[in-house]
């Protein structure tokens, strides 16, 4: 069966755009690029290490379904200049999960160029705003200072420690803030000359 001609028509969900970036839920053709980020051990380094194209595809998988029946689950992260799917970032909360999560995961070579803080930032306005979350957490490993330095730059603070539920089961920093902060710091950085 062709899976790309059974999607057609579907509803595929929201899309927001961005500067540079265009985020959409989870299509087939995104599983190649997925596999190859999911293979490689620096995007890896801090999400539980590289993974095979079939533990990979069950991770894929599990974010298109929860884009199915919960309406929600990490956005594909699209370049609008070049159609490049760059990694994947957004909403998630699975069973047992400690809070709504903002998270992120980008391919090595789109790392370090702000396209993780620019999806995120219209990743939780969208999380705010249209699912009516009031906080959001992000789960970040020992050591991944990119990433608390980007949660910080979002404008997220350490909130504590704890060990991720099975299969993870592995300690990890809370980062997090509510969306009352949020919306604060949004309209504070409106005020300021640019």
């Amino acid at each position: 069966m062709d899976l790309s001609r059974a999607r057609r028509g579907h509803d595929e969900g929201p899309r927001l755009e961005t500067e540079r970036l265009l985020l959409r839920p989870t299509r087939v053709e995104d599983f190649g690029p997925w596999a190859e980020f999911a293979a490689h051990p620096d995007t890896m380094r801090f999400l539980g290490g590289p993974q095979s194209r079939a533990v990979a595809w069950r991770a894929f998988v599990s974010m298109a379904g929860s884009w199915a029946l919960y309406g929600f689950g990490m956005f594909s992260v699209i370049e609008k200049a070049t159609g490049r799917w760059l990694g994947r970032l957004g909403p998630w909360r699975p069973e047992g999960w400690p809070g709504n999560e903002i998270g992120w995961g980008m391919i090595h070579d789109a790392e370090g160029r702000g396209f993780a803080h620019e999806g995120a930032r219209a990743a939780i306005d969208w999380a705010f705003d249209t699912l009516g979350w009031t906080e959001i957490i992000h789960c970040i490993d020992d050591g991944n200072a990119r990433s608390v330095a980007l949660a910080q730059r979002l404008g997220s603070a350490w909130q504590r420690r704890l060990t991720l539920p099975l299969p993870h089961a592995v300690e990890v920093n809370v980062y997090g803030q509510t969306r009352a902060e949020w919306h604060a710091r949004a309209a504070q950085l409106r005020g300021l000359p640019r």
